[in-house]
This record gives structure tokens, sequence and C-alpha cells, in this order.
């Protein structure tokens, strides 16, 4: 990371990340991806190397050693509710 895209710091430290990835209209999780964070404020970035080697993998075929379920939330679902809640008290 030359620099931070949301505060503008200079220093970062490597670290291995999970991240949920949109490929082909669903969701992978990968795991152990190199990533830089942030400092300052803990932005996590990777580099476009990195973007392109999880894609050509996601992409291409190879079987993930493993399968996880996740619960899925709809944002604009919750806020009606708390917007409903806070009209009725």
């Amino acid at each position: 990371m030359s620099e931070c895209a949301v505060c503008g710091c200079k220093q970062s430290r490597a670290e291995l990340i999970d991240e949920v990835f949109h490929v082909d209209g669903g969701y992978v999780l990968v795991e152990h991806v190199p990533a830089k964070i942030c400092t300052r404020c803990g932005e996590e970035s990777i580099s476009l190397e990195t973007a392109e080697a999880v894609r050509l993998v996601v992409q291409g075929g190879a079987v993930p050693y493993r399968s996880v379920q996740m619960p899925v939330f709809d944002f604009e679902t919750i806020e009606a509710a708390k917007a409903a809640d806070a009209t009725i008290s």
C-alpha cells in the first residue's frame, strides 16, 4: 500500500485475511489472502496481482477444500423494521 485510499496513511502491515468475493452472481470465501492493512484506520487492500490470482482460481474451476453456510440479511428490511418500531414507540 503506497497510500491508504481511506485516510492517506503511508504505513501498512502485511497480513493474511479472509475475504468474500462476489463472482458470477454468487459469493465465495477465500481464506488466507495476502493483504496490506493500514496501520491507522485498518483499511484492507489487496494487490491487482492477488485479485487476478483469486479470480483465476475461483473462475478456473478449482475445487474448494470446504464449504460453509452463512446467514444473509437484507439491510433495507432491517431499516424498515427499525423505522416501523420507531413510529410505534
